[in-house]
């Protein structure tokens, strides 16, 4: 006889049968040992009931991994850190610039750019070779908030403005201009859907496939400060205020950790996990 399914909650709200395989998955993104992926997995299931929230089994799975591993529960927590670098967009422009240079781009962040019709501020312009990218950043401290249509539309506008200005200048013909929007959360279909259509590139939390942010932070290492586990609330903004949003920043200026007051006594566990986490997966 089959087992009944178990209902759980969605951060949507919507409902859905629990699936093994999801759960098995984050782990292994973690860097998990097959040991204590089968560990959790089996705990977790024995904890299961019907209704319960992915919030809460993220939870129960986030506090086992931690007990085993500080760096691979910091992995784990990935985009729970990543909604952490609010409440304003600043500190996730910032990021996503860090991950471009890490590409081989050549990055400005936060910059004025003159249109065709009026100036724009534009959150993240990209440049590798003849490619140029004018890049906007959708930073949502809600997961389950999406970026509708209407995002795609207005960024699209914007950049056709600035495309006319610059293609003005006849050092620019050849090179490649495009749009892209970063999120860390995720569009809608119709976003999606005009995106593919009117050439802008749509990166958000879990897609394109390969491409994601989350792969892109997978893949090189770069975890933001807000990921560590050895370090409180007040302590993560303070050091996202002295505008250091990666660990990797940290572990290049370990002298903040004085200058923001943090006990000596917690700096080596600290920078230990930070120089863990830039190891990429």
């Amino acid at each position: 006889m089959n087992k009944k399914k178990i209902s759980i909650t969605k951060m949507s709200g919507l409902k859905d049968d629990f699936d093994e395989s999801k759960l098995i998955g984050s782990l292994e993104r973690s860097g998990a040992s097959d040991e204590t992926i089968y560990f959790i997995t089996k705990n977790i299931k024995k904890l299961l009931f019907d209704g319960i929230s992915t919030k809460e089994i993220y939870k129960k799975a986030f506090e086992m991994l931690r007990k085993s591993s500080r760096p691979t529960a910091a992995r784990y927590k990935l985009k729970k850190a990543i909604l952490e670098l609010g409440p304003t967009g600043y500190p996730f422009e910032k990021f996503i610039g860090e991950v471009l240079t890490y590409q081989g781009f050549s990055v400005e962040v936060g910059v004025i750019v003159k249109g065709h019709c009026v100036n724009h501020e534009i959150d993240v312009i990209a440049t590798k070779g003849e490619r140029h990218y004018i890049i906007e950043c959708k930073f949502h401290s809600d997961q389950a908030r999406k970026c509708d249509v209407k995002i795609p539309l207005y960024i699209k506008s914007r950049f056709d403005d600035v495309e006319k200005e610059r293609m003005k200048n006849p050092n620019n013909n050849g090179k490649t201009h495009k749009g892209w929007i970063f999120t860390n959360t995720r569009f809608t279909t119709d976003a999606l859907r005009y995106g593919n259509c009117s050439g802008l590139g749509l990166v958000s939390w879990d897609s394109p496939r390969g491409s994601s942010l989350r792969d892109r932070i997978d893949n090189s290492g770069l975890h933001p400060i807000t990921s560590l586990t050895t370090l409180t609330r007040r302590e993560k903004n303070l050091i996202i205020e002295n505008d250091i949003v990666m660990c990797k920043n940290l572990v290049e200026n370990p002298e903040l950790l004085n200058q923001i007051g943090i006990k000596r006594s917690k700096h080596k566990s600290i920078l230990r996990e930070a120089k863990e986490l830039c190891v990429s997966n």
